[in-house]
């Protein structure tokens, strides 16, 4: 059967990949040590899944708006300004499938064919395809574990053309876990207003930020520039809602009605259910919240004496997220030249799933999930770490 031509400029998900080949392998009764996940080892908080049975009990179960229920579209407004001071109307929030349809939908407002978006690397994977899909062209910008991944104004500016339109910044970062403090952000923004640059800010993982840094966002800059940033975010990482598919925008309100009339064509609403869910996520208790995030920086810290020990790793500390990216290229030799083929190894020889840095922009690292057990992880990067020394 013929697909489309737009289809060869796209490749499937690399991190959906790894982790259905990990359970390929368990199916076949492998033990698999799996750091590939990108989502939560925890379930859903109590009293998000009792809301989302009342829903149920209670026949929400038909269409909503399509830019999602006003309660939850106001919850949304009511977060950014509880978290970071900012007030917005509800008319600049849409309710999403997901943080991925909120870029991806965003992407499709607002860029033309050929407008250049600059993508900061190591980069998720699905920005660059994302952009593809949409018409535009993704220019890496590439950073250096040496400096925390993290990039300067000028380093940003190096990469500007004149069909220059856009900056994805995410932060904290899948892969990396970098976060650009507060003053790093308003230097980016002041750079982007001054270029005429749109800024779509991802921030969904803004709540799993570790001491000493401390939560910043680019939502503060909303009010005074709302036509140059936009911030994504969702319910996924934070409390453990991946399977719930709820994520949002936070964008000039032009924006979210030509969002909602594209949605309106494709997905119409997110699933009443799950909205009621996380309505009461967003305005329950955040305690659940905190004892996850308190737990992901034990990990982190768990993982990171271990890669100490790794006498070739490069490997940053991360401020957010669940990830770790070392660069592991110290160890690369004709036998396993790249991640790939390091991210193979490891899945067939000690049974360790991990995800070549090469599909996030970087093929010098492998992202390393801690969205999992202290003995798992401890294990796994037992087993990585004298497999390295092997090589």
């Amino acid at each position: 059967m013929r697909t489309a031509l737009r289809m060869r400029s796209i490749a499937p998900s690399a991190t959906l990949g790894m982790a259905a080949k990990a359970a390929e392998l368990r199916r076949q009764g492998k033990a698999i040590l799996d750091l590939s996940a990108g989502e939560p080892d925890f379930p859903t908080p109590d009293h998000i899944k009792d809301a989302a049975k009342r829903a149920i009990d209670e026949n929400w179960t038909r269409y909503t708006p399509v830019p999602g229920l006003p309660d939850l579209r106001a919850a949304v407004a009511a977060s950014f300004a509880a978290s970071y001071g900012v007030t917005a109307p509800t008319e600049a929030v849409i309710v999403t499938n997901g943080g991925k349809q909120a870029l991806y939908n965003f992407f499709l407002a607002t860029l033309n064919i050929g407008d250049e978006v600059l993508v900061p690397a190591p980069y998720w994977v699905s920005y660059p395809d994302m952009l593809r899909l949409a018409g535009a062209v993704p220019v890496p910008v590439p950073g250096s574990p040496d400096r925390g991944f993290l990039l300067s104004v000028e380093e940003l500016d190096r990469a500007v053309t004149p069909a220059t339109r856009a900056l994805i910044l995410n932060s904290p970062s899948n892969p990396s876990g970098a976060q650009y403090p507060a003053e790093a952000l308003d230097a980016i923004m002041a750079w982007a207003v001054d270029r005429d640059i749109l800024i779509i800010a991802d921030e969904i993982y803004d709540r799993l930020v570790y001491e000493p840094a401390k939560p910043a966002s680019m939502s503060v800059h909303f009010a005074k520039h709302p036509e140059h940033v936009a911030v994504t975010g969702g319910l996924s990482k934070s409390f453990a809602m991946t399977g719930w598919r709820v994520g949002y925008c936070l964008a000039h309100p032009d924006v979210v009605r030509a969002m909602s009339t594209l949605q309106s064509q494709s997905t119409s609403n997110v699933c009443s259910v799950a909205q009621k869910a996380a309505i009461a996520a967003l305005t329950g208790p955040l305690d659940c919240v905190e004892r996850m995030r308190r737990t992901f920086a034990r990990r982190r810290d768990l993982a990171l004496d271990i890669i100490a020990g790794w006498d070739l790793a490069v490997c940053p500390r991360p401020n957010g997220a669940f990830y770790l990216f070392p660069s592991l290229a110290g160890y690369y030799t004709s036998a396993v030249p790249d991640s790939k083929a390091l991210s193979e190894a490891l899945l067939a020889e000690v049974g360790v799933a991990t995800v070549p840095g090469a599909a996030f922009g970087d093929d010098r690292c492998l992202r390393l999930s801690y969205a999992t057990s202290d003995a798992i992880l401890e294990k796994a990067l037992t087993a990585v770490g004298a497999f390295l020394k092997r090589l």
